[in-house]
């Protein structure tokens, strides 16, 4: 869900490619406001939880750049991902926020709603060519606090070589999943492997089935959600899906796969860098199936915006404000998707980066209608998140039915 991930490309070359272009940081349109200390700002702060290799480095380098390019010393700090927020909240409160901060873009949301974010447009920081899903995910009460330099999303992992040889064709509707899931599960090898587990990445990865089929999170016992649900259920029930999945993780989805006790997966492109450790594993990779043909295929939008908190110095947030247009400029957003098997977040660039890069094709094409899952419902979504990991896990153990499951959950 997050976009820490591996990459395959050489580190050393990836990060000597970033620092040494030109980063237009004028042409990102940061601009400064009235100045609360005529001291000039010679060092900001910046708070992110990219604290595992390669991006620990990559992005470090990246943000020692752009500060340079703004005449400034970066000073970083990064935190585990699950500490971020309640680190954030604190710093809030006793008004020690750093200059640049970093956050998932689901919680973007519960930050804004604190007042601790500045508006992007009051720099005039340009957000012209990003996505519509990667603006609203930056997005709180019609205003931009955040941009992501590059997203992600998850689609369907298939093994060639056994899909081949059972003469199973990537399916795209549901009917062509559960066919060739239940004609590719053999021994201890299962058709598909997904996570359904009782966390938001359970909910995550359940989220393109719901959408896709006009399902939707502010009201989840509808019919489409039921029917997803239902979809979900029958895999497992019928051994096309272990009911280990109830516990799995992405990364034991992952291990699945590599070990051929999965022909297909749900997972996101930050996989890829460890699947093309095993050369003999040749994969494909397709948009995951839709209820009837026709449906447009809906993702969850995944990566991390920067933002500008509100320090109270308008001098120390107009440099924080260059760095983060400097991040989110064109150069920057190419290198870092190169080196971290992710997705520009302009569509122009996006549209190249795809041709360049064949297997990160499909979550190209996917993030043109992927929505950002605080996109309704703002702040509420991590409860309404909840109800629907409840829900799945309520039916796939076979305490309710689907549709009592998710009424259930949207009861409480």
């Amino acid at each position: 869900m997050k976009s820490a991930h591996r990459t395959a490309r050489p580190l050393s070359l990836a990060v000597a490619a970033l620092v040494g272009l030109p980063l237009f940081i004028s042409g990102c349109g940061a601009a400064g406001n009235s100045a609360s200390s005529t001291e000039p700002v010679k060092e900001i702060s910046v708070v992110d939880y990219y604290n595992n290799e390669p991006d620990k480095s990559f992005i470090g380098d990246a943000l020692t750049a752009c500060g340079t390019k703004a005449g400034v010393t970066i000073k970083r700090e990064t935190v585990p991902g699950k500490s971020l927020i309640s680190k954030v909240l604190q710093q809030s409160s006793s008004k020690t926020l750093p200059d640049v901060l970093m956050l998932d873009n689901p919680d973007l949301q519960q930050i804004a709603a604190t007042g601790a974010l500045a508006p992007l447009a009051d720099f005039k920081i340009s957000t012209d060519d990003f996505a519509p899903g990667v603006l609203s995910a930056g997005t709180y009460k019609d205003k931009v606090y955040g941009l992501a330099p590059t997203v992600n999303t998850i689609a369907l992992f298939y093994n060639k070589d056994i899909l081949a040889k059972a003469g199973v064709t990537p399916p795209t509707t549901w009917d062509e999943l559960k066919s060739a899931a239940a004609k590719l599960t053999s021994g201890d090898q299962y058709g598909l492997a997904f996570n359904a587990n009782p966390t938001y990445e359970g909910t995550w990865q359940f989220l393109p089935v719901m959408w896709s089929n006009g399902g939707d999170e502010k009201k989840i016992d509808t019919k489409e959600t039921e029917q997803a649900l239902q979809l979900w259920t029958d895999l497992v029930k019928n051994g096309s899906v272990s009911s280990s999945a109830l516990n799995w993780t992405q990364a034991d989805v992952k291990d699945q796969f590599m070990a051929g006790k999965a022909a297909m997966m749900v997972n996101g492109p930050w996989q890829i860098p460890s699947l093309d450790k095993q050369p003999a594993l040749q994969y494909g990779v397709v948009k995951i199936p839709v209820r009837e043909a026709g449906q447009t295929s809906v993702a969850p939008l995944g990566g991390e915006v920067w933002t500008v908190p509100q320090t109270g110095n308008k001098t120390r947030q107009a440099k924080a404000a260059e760095v983060v247009a400097c991040l989110n400029s064109d150069e920057n957003q190419l290198a870092m998707a190169k080196v971290r098997n992710t997705i520009p977040s302009k569509t122009t660039l996006a549209e190249t980066f795809a041709s360049e890069n064949p297997k990160l094709a499909t979550f190209t094409e996917l993030i043109k209608t992927a929505r950002a899952r605080t996109g309704q419902l703002g702040e509420e979504w991590p409860g309404q998140a909840t109800k629907i990991y409840t829900a799945i896990q309520t039916a796939l153990t076979g305490n309710a039915s689907p549709a009592d499951a998710l009424k259930q959950a949207q009861g409480q």
